[in-house]
């Protein structure tokens, strides 16, 4: 009896990869370790390109510091797990383990999500109060706007580490992911799980679901701005502003809603669709922000191609 109740007290989860498919990992994680790879090494070039060229020194990059330094953190936390169910099929992870995870997966998704609506106001001051912009974002005020981002995602996300805590489970609950998710923790519980399901749907609203709004509004401003100018080369130019940062909310939002409406109405679907839909929504965004902003950002692509070259000679 003992050893039961200390096995409820410390539950284990089982981490899922691809479900029939084990005899394949080895394949699988090719791939993922070649994304994996191409994240860090491209967010790492977007960081210190930013870091030695003193003319990216502007609020643009500062932004785009801040979604760099986010995928790598995004990425760091997600592939441990999914390396040890893939490379040695270690699926146990503790609880507390798990809770970790989960929180830091969850605080870079929400910081993503502010760091791409803080862009679009950076683009909207760009484009609206050009004469501005400097005096508007001044350093003082993208130091603010860092620590409120940051502060609000650790915030939303703190609390629901205690009210998992606080659930019932089974000595051993097998999750369905290789990695540890909010949504996916809060099914394997015994007891009821209404209070962490609102306070989830809660984060959520407070979160992505403000920060997609704000986003909405943003552009609209953006595209009346633009429409507004009487030059069609000054329109078209303003807009090409906006391409890189289109594509990179494009990316985060899009995996995500695929993945909400697939864990939402899939109950159906083949676990390796939800498994693969996680997976997109976690490794996508940090693989191609790098390569969206290094090829359609002038500045961008100009210094690496500078720095390159430094190199050859």
């Amino acid at each position: 009896m003992s050893v039961f109740n200390d096995s409820v007290l410390y539950p284990c989860f089982l981490l899922t990869g691809f479900s029939g498919l084990e005899s394949r990992y080895g394949l699988i994680s090719l791939p993922i370790f070649l994304v994996y790879a191409i994240s860090v090494a491209g967010n790492i070039t977007i960081l210190f390109i930013i870091r030695t060229e003193p003319s990216l020194h502007q609020p643009m990059y500062y932004f785009l510091s801040m979604l760099a330094f986010t995928d790598l953190g995004l990425s760091t936390t997600t592939l441990p797990t999914m390396f040890s169910v893939f490379w040695f099929h270690a699926r146990e992870i503790s609880f507390n383990g798990c809770l970790v995870q989960m929180y830091f997966i969850h605080v870079f998704s929400i910081i993503e999500s502010a760091v791409l609506l803080a862009m679009a106001f950076d683009r909207l001051v760009a484009i609206r109060a050009p004469l501005r912009y400097a005096a508007i974002l001044t350093n003082d005020i993208i130091i603010g706007i860092a620590l409120a981002i940051t502060g609000r995602a650790l915030a939303l996300v703190f609390p629901a580490s205690f009210l998992l805590k606080r659930l019932q489970y089974r000595p051993v609950n097998i999750l369905s992911y290789p990695f540890c998710l909010h949504q996916d923790l809060i099914k394997t519980t015994v007891s009821s799980r209404r209070v962490s399901s609102i306070y989830g749907l809660v984060v959520v609203i407070c979160s992505m679901g403000l920060d997609s709004v704000l986003l909405l509004l943003s552009y609209i401003l953006i595209l009346g701005t633009v429409l507004s100018i009487a030059s069609r080369t000054e329109r078209v130019k303003a807009l090409n502003t906006c391409i890189s940062h289109i594509c990179a909310v494009l990316t985060f939002y899009t995996p995500m809603i695929g993945l909400s409406m697939i864990h939402r109405y899939g109950q159906n679907a083949s676990p390796f669709v939800h498994v693969f839909m996680a997976n997109v929504y976690l490794l996508v965004p940090p693989l191609m922000n790098p390569i969206v902003y290094s090829v359609k950002t002038k500045q961008i692509r100009d210094r690496i191609l500078k720095k390159f070259n430094q190199q050859k000679v």
